[in-house]
């Protein structure tokens, strides 16, 4: 898959003495198969373009207040038209150039404390990959799955490489088996397999049972003092 992609990048100083820095960028890539516009700011997706539902997508969180930018969608979608109409002009220039490719680090883990039979998600995550071009797919005990998996859009890295998570809605079972395979071009045909296992770990029995000794010798200490105490008065 050949890929056309273009990061925008805007540095703001707001000191003279440029102790603050903020970097804001709009990011788009297109291919044959492949259409993103996404603006970020240090390093945060703010807003992306969803071209399925040709509309725009705000990924502010709520205490940020109102932010919106007219007239953004109908920009991204210029931006694709004549991302695809260079396309053919910049895969062919690209042939000559050697490319030169990271390979993603992967990780794996639930995305709340695991509760047997209690719903949970799984995050597949990549990042530090280029370029941004990785196929995902999801095991349990062995078996392909794909229900309840989704994939997240490609975001840019400062150092310009690129992140993406993938998630997997589950209910854990004692027991079972899960894992997360991750194929890029860097990885020369040895695709990256994390696996996790659910186990929730029983309450320790060892409190419980000093609690329970400490107990019956406190109260072992109490009536014998009690018995020796009677006895000495009786002697009196």
């Amino acid at each position: 898959m050949e890929l056309f992609i273009t990061i925008l990048t805007l540095t703001v100083v707001l000191s003279t003495d440029a102790e603050f820095e903020h970097e804001g960028y709009e990011f788009y890539v297109c291919s044959d198969t492949l259409e993103e516009d996404i603006i970020g700011y240090d390093g945060d997706e703010a807003w992306h373009a969803d071209f399925i539902l040709k509309r725009g997508v705000y990924t502010t969180p709520d205490f940020t207040g109102p932010v919106t930018f007219p007239g953004l969608y109908a920009l991204a979608a210029d931006n694709m038209i004549g991302c695809k109409v260079d396309l053919p002009g910049f895969s062919a220039d690209a042939k000559s150039i050697p490319l030169v490719m990271e390979t993603p680090q992967t990780s794996i883990y639930p995305k709340d404390f695991v509760k047997l039979g209690v719903q949970n998600t799984l995050i597949c995550h990549m990042t530090g990959f280029y370029p941004p071009s990785v196929s995902i797919s999801w095991t349990k005990n062995n078996v392909n799955v794909t229900e309840g998996m989704s994939l997240s859009r490609y975001r840019p890295r400062t150092d310009g490489t690129f992140n993406i998570f993938s998630t997997l809605k589950f209910t854990p079972t004692e027991g079972d088996i899960y894992s997360c395979t991750v194929n890029h071009m860097a990885l020369q045909g040895q695709p990256q397999t994390k696996i996790w296992d659910v186990h929730v770990a029983l309450p320790s029995v060892g409190p419980a049972v000093f609690c329970g000794v400490g107990l019956t010798l406190g109260l072992l200490g109490v009536a014998v003092g009690t018995f020796f105490l009677i006895k000495g008065k009786n002697c009196n």
